[in-house]
């Protein structure tokens, strides 16, 4: 019996992050246990359910120099954030009001953990020793879990099990955590694509499973909001203090830190990058670790622009734009 995937589980098919979070409606209805292990399991993970990837890591890329560096600290930064997810999701599966929002954050909690191990695979191809693999990442990122991954974490789960607040924490996940991470993940596929062509599709595969993260959980709110029209000022609350948690973090001097190094490393690819545009009209070998750090935050508007006018809270937009 042949499987029909979905096109938004479809690895040839699928939109860019970007495009699926802004334009697709997904419900956790829809995007139940069994829609995971046919459309997901047999569609998105097929031939790459282990590594993530089935491209071949160019030899460059691991020898010693910024540009794996850059990959490096990347990888092992988000496989940290992966697993952070993973914990943080967990608390979401135990206070799920439902079957439904249950079998769904199951799935999530799946995916997360898949995006980790995927990451931590990466990093072998690297040249990463497997042994001690994960005191590696743990060491290389223990400032950035400190300073970042910490506080994001204690919030969304202070929402969900101190406070109680299953939707709330939905949004906080959604609005606050993976609409404002994403856009740094749709950017990673870009930038790699030449350079590493194993590290973009393992970014595609996560980018893929954030469209259903993202547009799921937007569904979830919307429904909620919907059908509890006296929960906005709560919600509103709620992005607010998100924002303002967001707003104290470092967040930029590590995505500048990696990109830095990513700025001295594909300068010696110029040849292979020549004509590589990052975007419609940009190439981007003529971009700096700031002007792609800006790009990411202004896609973060874009969802926002979008996303939140669907749940119904039109008025956050002002609170989550990151452009003032």
């Amino acid at each position: 019996m042949t499987v029909e995937i979905p096109l938004e589980a479809d690895w040839d098919r699928a939109p860019n992050l970007l495009e699926g979070a802004q334009e697709m409606t997904l419900t956790a209805q829809e995007c139940d246990l069994a829609y995971w292990l046919s459309a997901v399991a047999q569609g998105t993970l097929r031939g790459r359910a282990e590594r993530g990837h089935a491209a071949t890591t160019p030899a460059y890329m691991r020898r010693p120099g910024p540009l794996r560096d850059a990959l490096v600290l990347e990888l092992g930064n988000r496989s940290l954030a992966e697993s952070r997810a993973v914990r943080v999701l967990s608390n979401y599966v135990i206070g799920a009001p439902g079957v439904v929002e249950q079998e769904f954050f199951v799935t999530q909690v799946v995916d997360e953990a898949r995006h980790a191990m995927i990451f931590r695979q990466h990093l072998t191809d690297l040249g990463v020793p497997e042994e001690g693999l994960l005191d590696f990442i743990a060491e290389q990122g223990a400032d950035y879990t400190e300073r970042v991954l910490n506080p994001i974490a204690e919030f969304a789960t202070t929402v969900v099990r101190d406070e109680g607040d299953f939707i709330g924490a939905v949004a906080v996940f959604t609005i606050v955590i993976e609409g404002v991470l994403a856009p740094a993940a749709e950017l990673s596929e870009r930038k790699w694509t030449l350079l590493d062509p194993a590290a973009a599709e393992v970014a595609r595969g996560a980018s893929i499973d954030e469209i259903r993260h993202l547009t799921v959980g937007s569904s979830i709110v919307r429904e909620h909001l919907a059908r509890n029209p006296g929960y906005r000022p709560r919600l509103i609350e709620l992005i607010r203090r998100g924002r303002a948690l967001w707003d104290e973090l470092p967040s930029e001097e590590f995505v500048l830190e990696r990109e830095e190094l990513f700025q001295e490393g594909m300068g010696a690819h110029a040849d292979l990058l020549r004509d590589y545009e990052v975007f419609p009209g940009c190439k981007l070998l003529e971009t700096t670790p700031k002007q792609r750090y800006d790009l990411a935050e202004r896609w973060t508007d874009d969802m926002a622009e979008v996303r939140l006018p669907y749940m119904g809270i039109p008025e956050a937009v002002e609170l989550i734009r990151t452009t003032r």
